[in-house]
C-alpha cells in the first residue's frame, strides 16, 4: 500500500507533535512544508529532514504529491485554507477549532462533500485509549444518571504579543481551550446542549483572558467548565452520576499511563489505563483508516459543527449578559 503525503501548512509548534506520530506509521509520510516565506519553508524542511518545501501555501497545495494537508495555522485561518485545500482534492486533519463560526464548518461540510475529500479536526486525545475508558465508564451507568460534567483547561500566558490575543485570527481562551471541556462532554453526554451563559473577562486586545461557562443539556445534565490565559495550570475533568463521581486528572493531553478515579459515598476505586507514547498518532492513523479504508473519521464534521455552536452561543451570552438558547 503506497504511503499518504503529508504537507504541512505553515511551520507552527505544534508540528512538533505531529511530525513524530507521520514517521511512526507505515502508512504515512511527511512530503513537504509550506511557509509564506520560502526561505523559512527551506530552513524548515531541511531542520526536520522534509523533502520538499515551498514559499506559499497555494504552491503546496497545487502539488500533485501531496494526498493530506495538516492545518495548524491560527485559529480565524482554519476554515479559510481548509476549504482551500478541500478545493484542491486534498485531504485535510485540521488543528482545533476547525473553525469559529457554524456558517465556517458548513462551508468545509460542502468543500469537503463537493470535492470528495476526507477532512478532520484534530482532537489528538479522542483516539486514546484513556477517552475510550471513560466513556465506557459512563455509558455502562457506572455512574448512574449523569448529573453533572465539570472541566477545566487553564494555565499562565505571559506574551504580550500572540495570535491568541487576536480577535481577527479568533484569538481567546474559549476559543483556544474551550474545545476541550466542551467536546469532552459533548461526547460523554451524548446530546447537544439547549442554552448556554457564559462570563467573560477580556484583555486590551478585546479577546477573553478567561471564560466561565455553563451549558445545560436534555435531561437536565449540566456542564461547568472554565478556561483562561491567567490562572495557574489546571487541565482535568469531573463527571458527576447520581451514584457515583469519576475524576480524569489529565483528559486532554494523556501519557503512556494515566489514573481514573471513581468515588462513591467514602469509598474510592483508582483505574489505571494504559496508553500510548506517541499521543499524536492516533489522529494520524485514524486519517489513514478515513482515506484508505473509507471509515469514517473518529471526530466528525458534524461533532466538530456542535462544539463550534456551543462556543459561540456561549460567547454571545458572555457579550450580552443573558443566557442564550441553542437550536
Amino acid at each position: 500500500m503506497t504511503p499518504l503525503r503529508w504537507g504541512l501548512l505553515g511551520t507552527a509548534r505544534i508540528n512538533r507533535s505531529l511530525v513524530p506520530a507521520l514517521r511512526a506509521s507505515p502508512r504515512n509520510e511527511l512530503a513537504a512544508v509550506a511557509s509564506r516565506d520560502a526561505a523559512r519553508a527551506d530552513a524548515y524542511a531541511r531542520e526536520w529532514g522534509i523533502p520538499r518545501s515551498f514559499g506559499g501555501y497555494d504552491e503546496l497545495l497545487a502539488d500533485r504529491d501531496v494526498d493530506v494537508v495538516y492545518n495548524p495555522l491560527p485559529n480565524g485561518l482554519h476554515a479559510e485554507w481548509t476549504v482551500r485545500a478541500a478545493r484542491a482534492g486534498k485531504h485535510v486533519l485540521c488543528e482545533k477549532p476547525l473553525a469559529i463560526a457554524v456558517e465556517q464548518v458548513d462551508a468545509v461540510a460542502e468543500a469537503a462533500r463537493a470535492a470528495g475529500v476526507v477532512v478532520a479536526e484534530g482532537l489528538m486525545y479522542r483516539h486514546n485509549a484513556l477517552t475510550r475508558e471513560v466513556k465506557a465508564i459512563v455509558d455502562r451507568g457506572t455512574l448512574g444518571e449523569l448529573r453533572l460534567v465539570r472541566g477545566c483547561f487553564t494555565f499562565p500566558f505571559t506574551r504580550e504579543r500572540d495570535v491568541r490575543l487576536d480577535p481577527a485570527l479568533g484569538g481567546g481562551s474559549l476559543w483556544d481551550l474551550g474545545v476541550y471541556p466542551i467536546g469532552y462532554a459533548r461526547l460523554m453526554i451524548g446530546a447537544e446542549p439547549v442554552e448556554a451563559h457564559g462570563m467573560q473577562t477580556l484583555g486590551p486586545s478585546g479577546v477573553d483572558l478567561a471564560f466561565a461557562g455553563q451549558l445545560r443539556f436534555p435531561a437536565g445534565v449540566v456542564l461547568q467548565c472554565d478556561t483562561g490565559f491567567r490562572a495557574a495550570f489546571r487541565r482535568e475533568v469531573e463527571i458527576v452520576g447520581s451514584e457515583a463521581a469519576l475524576l480524569v486528572p489529565n483528559p486532554f493531553k494523556p501519557g503512556p499511563s494515566e489514573p481514573l478515579h471513581v468515588t462513591r459515598g467514602d469509598e474510592r476505586e483508582t483505574i489505571t489505563v494504559a496508553g500510548s507514547e506517541q499521543l499524536y498518532l492516533g489522529e494520524v492513523e485514524d486519517m489513514a483508516d478515513a482515506v484508505l479504508l473509507g471509515r469514517p473519521p473518529a471526530v466528525s464534521l458534524d461533532d466538530s459543527r456542535g462544539t463550534v455552536a456551543a462556543i459561540v452561543a456561549l460567547l454571545r451570552s458572555a457579550r450580552e449578559g443573558r443566557p442564550v438558547e441553542l437550536a
